[in-house]
């Protein structure tokens, strides 16, 4: 590093424009040395340039001076020793003054660089003079326009140097926000489509195979017990099973992931547990509908989010599988609501299960809303006409009660046929 670079250990590589300032500076030192010690009407004066020089060539060849402020500073003080012996000698050393106000400036922190400078400049003036030059104007203003000069480029060019560097991390860090927001919404991407194949796939082709079974069993009943189609059907009746069992293992392999590691209910209650992760538990599992705020206390810590209580009515059943991802995503999605936007301390999330229908409650004690004048959500975020959408693509029902200061409640009625009514093994959640 040259003597002029600021003593940092960690500085980046020079760029070319820094590079040729150091070249100039350089350049610059030698030539007035040069020029001092031929102008010098003694040998002394030779001399001290010769060592002065040397000097400030030590500094471009010693660690100490590359890594250490205080070292640096050391040296700097050395070399402006060398260059008082000099213009005490000779006053042809007064336009190195010139070179020495970057050094000082470059080096030195503001409060210690300025007062240098100032004194270096008065330095010079005093030597011009005690050298017998006659006073004028150009004694006092070659100096101190120096000065000026030198501090304007160099605290300028610092200013700049930090703008630049303050827009540098800026990028950066746009740049890595970007490629977090473009990862964030491909995974959501890829789950919301994941979800829409195990809906397509349960609607149609596990259903259709359903039917194709009920249809063979009854065709079976109905043959006299000696029919030689009776061995057919029943074949295609296993068939049928097998592609339906295969079917809904398709549907469990697409669904969130905490449904595959219990019921709906179980995920419901991991959904109100505090400190369930940064964004609920299961936290991007959900793709839309999650959000980014996940459960309540979980989403903000047991301080910042509301409780929130689960309980389960009536005896649990089976449910189809596009019933357990709407109202996990219904759940999410109004829990997410109230921490974002009620304000409230408490919230409840019941999941009651009926002879004809299940349904899921979301109450908390918030600020409130009118219904009427909410509009879809701009946010990409699973708002209320999306959980409309959802619980009326399945024959449910949505409704949304609430008033400014009276809360909120959120409830999505979904029907159940004969043959989803079984109570589900293990009895309630």
């Amino acid at each position: 590093m040259a003597p002029h670079s600021s003593p940092h250990p960690a500085r980046r590589p020079l760029t070319p424009a820094p590079f040729v300032l150091r070249l100039c500076l350089h350049l610059l030192m030698a030539g007035l040395l040069v020029l001092a010690a031929v102008r010098a009407h003694s040998a002394a004066g030779t001399v001290a340039a010769a060592v002065t020089g040397a000097v400030y060539a030590a500094g471009s060849y010693l660690p100490p001076v590359r890594t250490s402020r205080r070292a640096a500073a050391v040296w700097l003080g050395v070399l402006g020793a060398s260059w008082l012996a000099m213009l005490w000698l000779t006053p042809e050393a007064l336009w190195v003054a010139f070179p020495l106000y970057f050094l000082q400036l470059h080096l030195l922190p503001v409060r210690w660089s300025l007062p240098a400078v100032a004194l270096t400049a008065g330095a010079a003036i005093l030597s011009y003079v005690g050298h017998g030059a006659a006073l004028n104007p150009g004694v006092f203003i070659g100096p101190l326009l120096g000065a000026a000069v030198a501090v304007a480029t160099v605290l300028g060019y610092q200013a700049l140097y930090r703008e630049s560097e303050r827009r540098r991390r800026l990028i950066e860090e746009l740049i890595g926000a970007r490629a977090e927001l473009a990862a964030a919404e491909r995974h959501a991407g890829t789950l919301a489509e994941r979800e829409r194949l195990a809906r397509e796939i349960h609607d149609t082709l596990a259903q259709g195979l359903s039917s194709i079974q009920l249809l063979l069993r009854a065709a079976e009943r109905a043959l006299p017990p000696d029919s030689p189609a009776a061995g057919h059907i029943e074949r295609a009746r296993r068939a049928a099973q097998d592609n339906l069992t295969e079917a809904r293992r398709f549907v469990r392999a697409l669904t969130p992931s905490d449904l595959e590691h219990g019921s709906l209910a179980a995920a419901l209650e991991r959904l109100c547990e505090p400190g369930a992760g940064p964004y609920g538990p299961g936290a991007g599992a959900y793709g839309p509908g999650a959000g980014a705020y996940g459960s309540g206390a979980g989403a903000y810590g047991p301080e910042a989010g509301p409780r929130v209580r689960f309980s389960v009515s009536g005896t649990p059943v089976e449910l189809p599988t596009p019933y357990e991802v709407a109202l996990l995503r219904i759940a999410q999605s109004a829990l997410a609501n109230t921490v974002r936007h009620a304000s409230a301390s408490r919230a409840e999330i019941t999941l009651s299960f009926m002879d004809a229908s299940v349904t899921l409650d979301v109450v908390d004690d918030g600020e409130g809303f009118e219904p009427g004048s909410v509009r879809p959500s701009s946010e990409g975020g699973f708002g209320l006409p999306a959980m409309r959408a959802r619980a009326e693509s399945l024959g449910g029902t949505f409704t949304v009660e609430s008033a400014p200061g009276q809360g909120t409640a959120v409830a999505v009625s979904l029907p159940l046929s004969p043959e989803d009514r079984s109570p589900t093994a293990g009895g309630t959640a």
